[in-house]
């Protein structure tokens, strides 16, 4: 994408005064185009794909099911669209299966709009966005501190992780580095055991919490 090019958002939300509300966005970035709308999974699914948007502002919560199940669909009909979820509610479970979805960021409704424009353009540069009230009980289970743990982590085994955080399979991740599977496996052990962790979704959550790409908005 171009520094030029406008930034197509579909929003999606059951609550129309929400979606009014969110079409504020445009006022404090010139570049944001609200695409659309759609307040179903299945309306948001047709949308994402007929529309092509950039990004998807996602609501957790749907009349016809989830906004995880939606991302998970959207990521795997058109891969390059971001997601960014904007919920209610603040819950562990949501952020971890928000991320095992493929979800770029995940903010609480209670931000402020300048905020949620922050958060769209640090995942159009390539960054991940989670709220800290969403990930302080997450990281507090990880018995983490303030210490960054990607520290203790090889370039190589940095760079494993990055592609790991992006959703990327084992045999993904072998093709795109130059190696084998059986290597980015072993790889991947080291990383868990360094990490403390038991699946790739924490390891993710970690990269994103800890990554210089990652934007912390306090």
């Amino acid at each position: 994408m171009k520094p030029e090019d406008p930034i197509k958002v579909l929003l999606v939300d059951d609550h129309p005064v929400v979606r009014d509300g969110l079409r504020r966005i445009q006022e404090l970035d010139p570049r944001i185009l609200i695409v659309g709308e759609a307040a179903t999974m299945l309306s948001a699914v047709e949308a994402a794909v007929r529309l092509e948007p950039d990004l998807v502002l996602m609501d957790v919560r749907l009349p016809d099911g989830d906004g995880i199940e939606a991302c998970r669909q959207i990521k795997a009909l058109r891969s390059e669209t971001h997601i960014l979820f904007l919920t209610s509610y603040a819950d562990n479970r949501f952020v971890l299966a928000s991320m095992e979805a493929g979800a770029d960021g995940y903010l609480l409704k209670e931000s402020g709009t300048q905020r949620i424009v922050d958060a769209i353009q640090a995942i159009l540069r390539g960054g991940t966005v989670f709220d800290p009230v969403v990930t302080r009980e997450v990281m507090h289970n990880l018995r983490l501190g303030g210490v960054n743990p990607l520290e203790a982590l090889t370039g190589q085994e940095r760079r494993i992780l990055a592609e790991v955080a992006k959703g990327k399979t084992d045999k993904e991740v072998a093709l795109d580095l130059g190696l084998t599977n059986k290597t980015a496996r072993n790889y991947l052990g080291r990383i868990f055991a360094k990490l403390n962790v038991h699946t790739r979704t924490e390891a993710a959550l970690l990269y994103a919490r800890f990554s210089e790409k990652h934007l912390m908005l306090e």
